[in-house]
């Protein structure tokens, strides 16, 4: 069998899988955040907790528990990177540097898992269980919680109330992430992925690191996560094994943020508004998928960066996936990728995320886009713009280009001031169009939330620890907090009746004017710095 038939086989296989899953998970996801009962496990929670479940809250007390919680976490987070000398399972490994753990803390909490460290040298088992894996469960857990507060927002009419967000964080966590997730990492061990308590396995004489793999590996990409237990991610034989694994590992990433968009139309009451969603991020993420293919089959050097057993396709697969969504993981070296191969993986982030984006963050991305086009075409046709029987006035468009706006703006920033450090330089592994591209993939995986890396440039200095740290802090929580008032300001309103001039947001030319939005939000914001980039570097 050919290497491109072996390919679309696989393609074809993760599409046939994600279809069949489309319609039950996506519903049960609906019945998940409108059910009236609480389960024994939640009902313990609140009481521990102290929390009302049937108390309604305002956006901006949702608002503050999202980033209460979060600021918690972080703190904690912290905390015990900088004790793990004294926790079980350290293997003699010390406490993690201010600054690393600084890093690390808001990384995982913000669903970004950016790594500047080697895992299996760096963090102990307890760290990575009780800490890292936590995170993977609960900032998965936040951004499905802020999306449907956001699908709230269209349904609910004149209230000021947008649910509970303790309730959503429980039931996002307890209902949808721990069982799939427990299944999933049965079926990893299955196919060979790791699960031991042990530092190491001996192999002629040689150590080589292990951890409890299949468990962290599965929430790592269901959640969207991409932290790898061990330095070579997912390209690692002890978390990606073989060819059914990888699969496997793609489906997993990729499957919540699909279904989403089957929970959002069955909440508003149209399933085609889902259909046109999930229709336009596939449009793009097959377009960029053949993209990369493309330029990495065609390469000078077609297989360098390619881990062996998967091969080009399997690669560019799961690269365009991983990119495509907040999830960071990798089973191939971004950084030896074509300058057009590269490129696209870099594109797939300026995107937004949005194809599918991550838990939440993809629905709720591509909610504020569809909001940015209707804008649009209300400016072309002289009238208000609507969407889903609500209109969009000041305050809406204000909140929802906030949300858009801040990832380029702390990208940007971020990337300029990195470039015209001289101690930058010095971090580059190459000059030219390429390190500059190593700089922009950097501060593009932090500013998004994806937290994968050219692995080109080294990042463990003070300033690259700080910086890349709040442009996660940033590029996480002022989207949230911004989509949260959106929601806030879509609730109060009452629906307006669907006229003559309403535009139809079900069919081709909404999800036309949607797919061009994205692309021409991304295009105008970033084609100069990608010209001296990635494009440049194609280009010789």
């Amino acid at each position: 069998m050919s290497p491109l038939v072996a390919g679309l086989l696989q393609v074809g296989i993760l599409v046939a899988a994600l279809a069949v899953v489309y319609r039950p998970l996506g519903d049960y996801m609906a019945r998940v955040f409108t059910a009236k009962g609480h389960l024994r496990a939640e009902k313990a929670i609140y009481r521990f907790a102290r929390i009302n479940p049937d108390a309604e809250q305002k956006w901006s007390t949702y608002a503050y528990g999202v980033l209460g919680f979060s600021f918690v976490g972080i703190v904690f987070l912290y905390v015990i990177q900088r004790i793990q000398s004294v926790l079980p399972f350290n293997f003699d490994r010390g406490n993690v540097p201010e600054g690393m753990a600084f890093n690390t803390a808001i990384s995982f909490v913000t669903n970004t898992n950016w790594q500047s460290y080697v895992p299996e040298a760096v963090m102990g088992h307890t760290v990575q269980m009780i800490g890292l894996t936590v995170q993977n469960f609960v900032s998965a857990a936040v951004g499905l919680a802020v999306a449907i507060a956001l699908i709230r927002g269209f349904v609910r009419s004149q209230t000021d109330r947008l649910g509970n967000f303790w309730v959503d964080l429980v039931r996002g966590t307890v209902r949808i992430l721990l069982p799939i997730a427990f299944i999933a990492a049965i079926v990893l061990v299955i196919t060979g992925v790791t699960m031991s308590l042990k530092s190491g396995v001996d192999v002629d004489g040689q150590t080589i690191a292990n951890a409890p793999v299949a468990g962290q590996e599965a929430i790592k990409e269901l959640g969207t996560n991409g932290g790898g237990v061990l330095n070579a991610n997912s390209a690692h034989p002890f978390e990606n094994p073989n060819e059914w694994s990888n699969l496997i590992e793609i489906f997993l990433l990729l499957v919540i943020p699909v279904a989403l968009t089957r929970t959002f139309g069955q909440l508003v009451g149209n399933r085609k508004q889902g259909y046109v969603l999930i229709g336009v991020m596939g449009v793009i993420w097959a377009a960029m998928l053949t993209v990369i293919w493309v330029a990495e089959a065609n390469g000078l050097r077609p297989l360098e960066g390619k881990e062996l057993r998967f091969g080009i396709p399997a690669s560019a697969l799961f690269a365009n996936s991983t990119t495509g969504t907040s999830t960071g993981a990798i089973n191939s070296l971004h950084d030896s990728y074509t300058g057009l191969g590269g490129g696209g993986t870099l594109l797939n982030m300026l995107f937004g995320e949005m194809t599918p984006g991550g838990v939440g963050t993809g629905l709720y991305s591509i909610l504020v886009m569809a909001i940015i086009a209707m804008f649009l075409a209300g400016l072309m046709v002289g009238r208000t713009p609507e969407y889903l029987g609500k209109k969009l006035g000041r305050k809406e468009v204000t909140a929802a280009a906030v949300s858009i706006l801040a990832m380029p703006t702390v990208l940007l920033i971020g990337a300029g001031i990195a470039a015209i450090l001289p101690s930058t330089q010095g971090a580059l592994n190459n000059p030219g169009e390429h390190g500059l591209s190593e700089i922009l993939y950097a501060y593009a995986s932090a500013s998004n939330n994806n937290g994968s890396a050219f692995a080109g440039i080294t990042v463990t200095n003070d300033w690259f620890q700080s910086s890349l740290g709040l442009c996660m802090l940033f590029g996480r929580f002022i989207p949230i907090v911004a989509v949260l008032a959106l929601a806030g300001s879509l609730a109060a309103q009452k629906k307006v009746p669907v006229t003559a001039g309403t535009l139809p947001t079900t069919g081709p030319l909404f999800a036309t004017l949607l797919t061009g939005s994205i692309v021409l939000v991304a295009a105008l914001t970033f084609v100069p710095a990608l010209a001296l980039g990635p494009i440049a570097e194609a280009l010789l």
